[in-house]
């Protein structure tokens, strides 16, 4: 897996995790990346943490189950602990899309360390997108099991929605006036 080391965060407050969750097409991995960019963070494509098999059965328009998601999900989390033990900002797309997921990806850091960032989008542009998309592993039919699945940030979590009609720098300007 590679990951991308930009340094410690530049806001000279206490390192965080931001999890950029969302379901596919959603653009997850552009602003997260653009985001840990600004922040000057660490930055990892979720997408590495899935085991090959798990890739091979997204590959072949299989749906994950749950105990697919749950070794991909600790390996995520502890990256995550390990940018935070180190004194890093961390920053990582992941779907996420359950709250049993995001309560498991909590346990990376203490209260308030672990942040979401739930990019949301309509059905139409969503399915635009990935049926854009060349090479990656996540086919469109994909789409109605991610949304099915799909929990929305509940008002106790700690995080923020935000629309992903606008650029994705315009999107991070909102995240970074948010978070």
């Amino acid at each position: 897996m590679d990951t991308e080391v930009t340094g410690t965060a530049r806001s000279g407050r206490r390192p965080r995790a931001i999890i950029v969750m969302g379901v596919a097409g959603s653009g997850k991995t552009t602003v997260a990346a653009l985001l840990a960019g600004r922040l000057g963070a660490t930055f990892a494509e979720g997408d590495d943490f899935h085991s090959r098999e798990n890739v091979a059965k997204m590959a072949a328009g299989h749906p994950l189950d749950d105990e697919d998601r749950r070794p991909w999900l600790r390996a995520i989390r502890d990256w995550l602990a390990e940018e935070l033990e180190e004194g890093r900002t961390a920053v990582v797309p992941c779907s996420a899309l359950r709250r049993e997921y995001r309560d498991l990806l909590r346990t990376a850091g203490r209260a308030g360390e672990v942040r979401f960032v739930h990019l949301t989008g309509s059905y139409e542009l969503l399915r635009e997108r990935i049926q854009g998309r060349a090479g990656h592993f996540m086919k469109p039919t994909m789409l109605d099991s991610q949304l099915a699945t799909l929990e929305p940030l509940r008002d106790d979590e700690p995080g923020i929605a935000v629309d992903v009609t606008p650029r994705p720098a315009e999107i991070v300007d909102e995240i970074e006036r948010r978070l």
